[in-house]
C-alpha cells in the first residue's frame, strides 16, 4: 500500500494526510474504513456525501474518523488492503464493488460491512437472500441484469445500423463480468453480435479498441470498473477518435466528454449507504437490513460530443435525459 493510497479524515473536514479527529467529551470516536478501486478524486465527493448524511442522521463531524483506502488495482492488492483494514479493528467498513466485498468477506465475519455498487449479490453467490442477508454485510446493489437492455436500446436509437457491439469489461471484476454476460445473451434478441472485450490494464484498452476497429455498424458499451473510471479521459478520447457511439456506466464519463451515460447517481448511493451505516453504528445487525436495489438512474447526454461525432440524438432520448451537456 503506497502512502498516497491511504488517507485518514474526520467527517466535515477537507481531505488531507492525516487529519486527527477529536470526539466530544465522553464520546468515543467511531472508526469507519472505506475500501475502493476508485481514485481519490472520484471518492472525494462520495465520502463527503456519506459524511454529510451521517451528520444529518445526528452524528457530530468529530465523532467519526474515516480511513479511506483507494485506487486498489488487482486481487492481490485487494487482499492485502482488506487484511490491513481488519487489523485496525474499525467499527464499520464500507466496500465499493464486488472485488472489495469478496476480499473483505475472506478477512472478517464479524466487522459489519456496508457495500455499494455490487451487481446482483445473490447471483454472485455472496448472499442467499436480498431480504435477509446472511453474514456480516448488507448494502446497495448497482444494476439488475435486465437494466443494460436500455443501453442497447439507446445505441440502436442513435444508430439503427449497429450490428456489432464491443463489451468492454474487466474480467477480474466478478460483478461486472456477470453483467456483461447478461448483455452478451441479448445479442440474438437485438440481431447484434456482442463482442467480448476483456481489459485488465490500460494497454488492454488500447489493444481491444484497435482490434475492434471502426465503422457505422459498430458501438461500445463500457462496464463499470475502477480501471475505466480512473482512466476515463484516455478511454473517451480513444473511443471518440474512432467515432464510435458508446454508452458509459456513470455520469462522470459524459462530463469528461463521453457521448452518453445511463447509470447510478453515485452521490445518492453514498447518502443511502450512510443511512445503513447509521443503523449499524447504533447496534443493528446487517442481517436485519435488507439489501437495497438502486432507485435512481441518471441518463446524461453530451450533445457537444454528439455534434462533433456527427450523431443526431433522438428526441426521445433527449426528452428522457436528466442532463444534457451542451
Amino acid at each position: 500500500m503506497r502512502r498516497r493510497d491511504f488517507i485518514a479524515l474526520a467527517c466535515g473536514t477537507v481531505i488531507a494526510w492525516p487529519i486527527a479527529a477529536r470526539a466530544q467529551q465522553g464520546e468515543r470516536v467511531r472508526q469507519i474504513a472505506v475500501l475502493s478501486e476508485f481514485s481519490e478524486a472520484q471518492m472525494q465527493p462520495l465520502v463527503q456525501a456519506f459524511c454529510n448524511q451521517l451528520q444529518w442522521q445526528g452524528w457530530k463531524p468529530d465523532a467519526l474518523r474515516i480511513d479511506l483506502r483507494f485506487a486498489i488495482a488487482d486481487a492481490a492488492q485487494f487482499k492485502e488492503t482488506a487484511a490491513a483494514i481488519v487489523t485496525t479493528h474499525p467499527d464499520l467498513i464500507v466496500a465499493l464493488g464486488s472485488r472489495a466485498l469478496r476480499a473483505l468477506k475472506d478477512e472478517t465475519r464479524t466487522i459489519p460491512i456496508v457495500f455499494t455498487l455490487v451487481a446482483d449479490p445473490v447471483a454472485q453467490g455472496l448472499v442467499k437472500s436480498l431480504a435477509r442477508p446472511d453474514g456480516n454485510f448488507t448494502g446497495l446493489t448497482n444494476y439488475e441484469y435486465s437494466f443494460p437492455g436500455k443501453w442497447v436500446d439507446a445505441l440502436k436509437e442513435i444508430e439503427p445500423r449497429i450490428n456489432r457491439i464491443l463489451l468492454l469489461v474487466n474480467p477480474q471484476n466478478s460483478g461486472t463480468l456477470a453483467l456483461a454476460k447478461s448483455v452478451e445473451a441479448m445479442g440474438a434478441e437485438y440481431a447484434v453480435e456482442m463482442v467480448s472485450g476483456p481489459v485488465r490494464t490500460v494497454a488492454d484498452i488500447e489493444t481491444v479498441l484497435d482490434q475492434f476497429g471502426a465503422g457505422v455498424d459498430r458501438a461500445v458499451i463500457v462496464f463499470p470498473d475502477g480501471l475505466v473510471v480512473n482512466n476515463r479521459a484516455m478511454l473517451i478520447e480513444r473511443i471518440n477518435r474512432a467515432r464510435l457511439p458508446a454508452v458509459f456506466p456513470f455520469r462522470s464519463f459524459t462530463q469528461s466528454g463521453g457521448l452518453l451515460s445511463w447509470g447510478l447517481d453515485f452521490v445518492d448511493v453514498y447518502r443511502q449507504a450512510a443511512v445503513y451505516a447509521d443503523h449499524l453504528l447504533k447496534g443493528e445487525k446487517p442481517s436485519d437490513l435488507p439489501i437495497q436495489a438502486p432507485n435512481k438512474f441518471d441518463l446524461s447526454i453530451n450533445l457537444k460530443t454528439a455534434k462533433a461525432l456527427g450523431f443526431n440524438m433522438p428526441p426521445t432520448l433527449l426528452a428522457a435525459a436528466d442532463e444534457v451537456i451542451e
